[in-house]
């Protein structure tokens, strides 16, 4: 495992993360001694899709094209042996870890808790006969200050009950807890969305607490009862390329069902945005937002496309 681990691949992998993410089979393909390719495969817990038995395909790199072709028709064929009738990656078992490659780069540089990946395996998985399966982008608003705030939704809110209160840093085990409970129902309509655990959900967190601004992370009430969060960060990749951090990335909202088609998006986004501003922060950039996301309404024309990202899919035919 050591040996599939130390090819490098979209972020760094351990021994402990592949058996954590628990997949139904790994391939290593190795070329006089070296590793060259890799990736694992699920196919017993995955998500339903209408017709389709779905495997999955993550855990992927390969240094190179023809190492790429060897190991997805491999994956492929164990897909298709395995019963399944659709193999879509890449993906690491769950949507709550790394899925997605970048298809459209742009000129915004990466920012912080962005998975990269290099620019030739999208045609790793077109060469192979994968096409795309949903889209995702990442848009930027660069001027805060501009951004127009609907204060008359805010007033409406306020008065039928809704408030907003900052994360507690000083009980953060409660409150990521909370936002699991608010996760796991929120987005359990998504597509290919599986359950979390709570101790996954906990440990995906944990290392973003050290860079955690209270101020940006926000539990949204309706007399008294928490209905959705807004999770956003500091690019600290800013900092790390020496230039001033003046951009928040809203890595994840999250609505209860029951609460949706209320504008409380909008709510929370305008007092994020507010709270950034106070801040300091002039940028703000919303994170990896699928195609059809009512997210991708929350800009207000303020924002623009500064990255895309393709899911890939495969049909394999019946076994």
């Amino acid at each position: 495992m050591a040996r599939f681990c130390a090819l490098p691949g979209l972020g760094s992998l351990s021994p402990q993360s592949v058996q954590r993410h628990a997949p139904d089979d790994s391939l290593l393909l190795e070329q006089d001694g070296t590793a060259s390719a890799r990736c694992s495969l699920w196919w017993r817990a995955v998500p339903a899709l209408p017709g389709e038995r779905i495997g999955l395909l993550g855990h992927y790199a390969a240094v190179d094209i023809d190492a790429a072709t060897r190991i997805l028709h491999e994956a492929c064929e164990r897909l298709r042996a395995s019963g399944c009738t659709l193999a879509v990656g890449p993906i690491d078992g769950s949507t709550w870890r790394r899925y997605r490659l970048i298809t459209w780069r742009g000129d915004e540089p990466a920012f912080f808790l962005e998975p990269d990946n290099p620019d030739d395996w999208p045609l790793h998985f077109t060469g192979v006969g994968f096409m795309p399966f949903a889209n995702y982008f990442s848009e930027r608003c660069d001027d805060l200050e501009a951004y127009p705030a609907d204060t008359k939704l805010a007033a409406r809110l306020h008065e039928a009950g809704y408030r907003a209160r900052p994360i507690e840093m000083h009980r953060i085990q409660d409150e990521l807890s909370l936002l699991w409970r608010i996760s796991t129902e929120s987005f359990s309509r998504n597509l290919l969305y599986t359950p979390i655990t709570e101790v996954e959900f906990k440990e995906t967190y944990a290392p973003l607490l050290s860079v955690v601004r209270p101020e940006l992370v926000n539990i949204f009430e309706h007399h008294g009862e928490p209905v959705g969060f807004l999770f956003a960060l500091p690019d600290m990749l800013q900092a790390a390329r020496g230039i001033p951090v003046d951009t928040v990335i809203l890595k994840t909202i999250g609505v209860l069902p029951a609460q949706q088609g209320r504008g409380l998006g909008n709510w929370m986004t305008d007092f994020t945005f507010v709270a950034a501003r106070k801040l300091g922060f002039r940028r703000a950039i919303f994170a990896l937002i699928h195609e059809t996301n009512v997210s991708r309404r929350l800009g207000r024309g303020q924002m623009r496309d500064i990255r895309r990202y393709t899911l890939f899919a495969r049909h394999l035919g019946k076994v």
